[in-house]
């Protein structure tokens, strides 16, 4: 159980962490941290609890780097679930949260997009649904590739943490103006539900493209580089 628990609470603070600073903090007045300063929250999110409890979970926090570490080899079938289940009420937990902070401004009126993913007239610079799925299946790609050579037996020990988490925020510096960067199924669906049904309709793709991506990545690494 206490695996399961890491990763609720790994995923709750990048979840309330990396959406929160986009809600709350991006274009706040005069004061907004940016396209920069949400992509480096993101990072920072999984790069603090990738130390605080890697050594418990693994620190994945994501349904796809899940999927991926076993397409890899590195995980068991057998936890596939407990994981996902865990990581996405971890989401969920923390949106909710989130809801609870913005609902409660002075001059709230709705929520507006939350933070959730989309693309068409719900991506942030309008690109295709083509555009989106290629740039979610390429960045989860590499991210499982980074993830999986950082933690290779011969990779340099004790520092995995910091490239994960500075990958994490080149994938957002890179995506967020395309798709508002999931990379991360749970992320995706625990702000689609709050957002509203336009956004939870196109969900699909923010499980289909990280998942595929990182399947690939799993499959790539035991082929090509954990071998010899």
């Amino acid at each position: 159980m206490k695996t399961l628990f890491a990763e609720f609470f790994g995923t709750f603070w990048l979840v309330f962490g990396g959406c929160g600073s986009a809600i709350f903090a991006a274009a706040f007045p005069e004061l907004g941290i940016g396209f920069v300063g949400v992509a480096l929250a993101f990072g920072l999110t999984v790069l603090t609890m990738a130390y605080a409890v890697g050594h418990i979970s693994g620190a994945h926090f994501n349904p796809a780097v899940t999927l991926g570490l076993w397409a890899g080899g590195k995980f068991p079938a057998k936890s596939l679930l407990g994981y996902i289940v865990a990581q996405l009420s971890g989401a969920i937990a923390a949106a909710g949260v989130l809801y609870l902070i913005i609902s409660g401004k002075s001059d709230f009126v709705d929520i507006g997009s939350f933070a959730a993913n989309g693309y068409g007239e719900l991506s942030p610079g309008g690109y295709s649904m083509v555009s989106v799925l290629v740039t979610e299946f390429v960045l989860t790609m590499f991210f499982l590739l980074i993830i999986l050579g950082s933690t290779y037996v011969k990779a340099p020990q004790g520092f995995a943490g910091i490239a994960i988490g500075l990958a994490l925020t080149l994938i957002h510096l890179i995506s967020i103006p395309i798709s508002n960067t999931s990379v991360n199924p749970a992320r995706s669906t625990s702000q689609a539900i709050f957002a509203g049904a336009e956004f939870s309709a196109q969900l699909w793709l923010f499980w289909l493209a990280p998942i595929a991506g990182a399947v690939v990545a799993g499959v790539l690494h035991k082929a090509l580089f954990s071998k010899g």
